[in-house]
């Protein structure tokens, strides 16, 4: 037992000694705007959102250095803002200073190569003469997103092209996915998306509606005050920042004008908002319909809503007959519903 014991303990030295030796060096040098001189920049791990390392800014430039044991995703932050985006690793990292992509390491080049690539592709289809021409530059686009993650499935390269595809996902197409690169399971935002896929899929057409409340300026108000109670309900989980909601007010003011007195009610559920911001937009653009304040992550959550506007129709029972519709298809929905057809 006393040499077993012995052998446990030279393997763990040994293991240490070894991840020592694998260590690599990384200095990381970002430039920064005029008005950062002096402050503070934190290295932060994307994934998980724990702070790597810290620098001050001098003379425009925020420098960091130190080893590094396997690629990490990380980004800079600094007084609020979320900056640079790039492949923690071993190498001299910097950033390109008219975009911020990152250079200088063998996955960062990768990062940046298919910037390139994106941007090209972009730049095509914004001056594509007809549908067929950005058809196809959609689906080259969508190939290439494919064959990076692929052959990047083993690395934070791979794992930062799942995130920005992953929002279009189902939640079956996520679990196949995490199936076939497992790599990417490492990650806390690999199970929150697929979690969040799966509270998506529990809410589509033909699911009953799962209840909230929130509390605000001490009064409880409840999804379930308003749906469920023998009226068809249109619920609009929106922000005063943002543009397409606001844009939609002007599709739901015309479906509440038309439908109010047949039995359409309109609720507002303000997300992702501060209330004094959600109060001034209700003034500013006249909305006649009750809206629940400060509900903020607490039904996008329950939801899996990752974008706004969400706009959910309710049946009188509470059965959801619509989801995530806008302009005139929401119009068709509601009109089928409310006029019997």
């Amino acid at each position: 037992m006393k040499n077993f014991s012995k052998l446990i303990f030279a393997l763990a030295v040994g293991a240490a000694t070894a991840s020592c030796a694998n260590a690599e060096r990384y200095k990381v040098q970002a430039p920064m705007p005029d008005n950062f001189e002096g402050a503070t920049v934190y290295m932060t791990n994307f994934d998980t959102g724990e702070k790597i390392d810290s620098t001050v800014v001098k003379d425009k430039v925020a420098v960091f250095s130190g080893e590094i044991d396997e690629p990490v995703l990380a980004r800079l932050e600094a007084k609020g803002n979320r900056m640079n985006v790039f492949i923690l690793e071993g190498g001299s990292i910097s950033f390109k200073a008219n975009n911020n992509q990152p250079f200088g390491s063998m996955l960062n080049d990768r990062l940046t190569a298919m910037y390139g690539e994106v941007e090209a592709i972009s730049k095509d289809f914004q001056t594509a003469a007809d549908d067929s021409t950005r058809e196809a530059l959609q689906r080259k686009f969508e190939s290439l997103m494919s064959s990076v993650m692929e052959e990047n499935s083993d690395n934070p390269v791979g794992f930062y092209v799942f995130l920005n595809e992953a929002q279009q996902y189902s939640a079956s197409e996520l679990r196949d996915v995490l199936k076939k690169y497992p790599y990417f399971n490492n990650f806390e935002r690999s199970k929150s998306i697929l979690e969040q896929a799966e509270r998506r899929e529990n809410t589509q057409p033909g699911k009953k509606f799962v209840d909230f409340e929130v509390t605000y300026d001490g009064k409880t108000s409840r999804l379930s005050d308003y749906v469920g109670k023998g009226h068809y309900v249109l619920v609009d989980f929106w922000a005063s920042w943002c543009g397409p909601c606001i844009r939609q007010t002007k599709v739901l003011k015309e479906l509440y004008n038309e439908y109010k007195d047949k039995g359409l009610e309109v609720l507002g559920v303000a997300v992702w908002d501060e209330p004094e911001n959600t109060k001034a937009a209700i003034k500013q653009h006249g909305l006649p319909w009750e809206c629940i304040l400060d509900a903020q992550t607490i039904p996008t959550d329950l939801y899996g809503i990752t974008g706004i506007p969400c706009i959910i129709l309710f049946s009188p029972d509470g059965t959801i007959i619509s989801r995530d519709k806008q302009d005139d298809d929401l119009r068709a929905d509601v009109r089928a519903a409310m006029e019997g057809k």
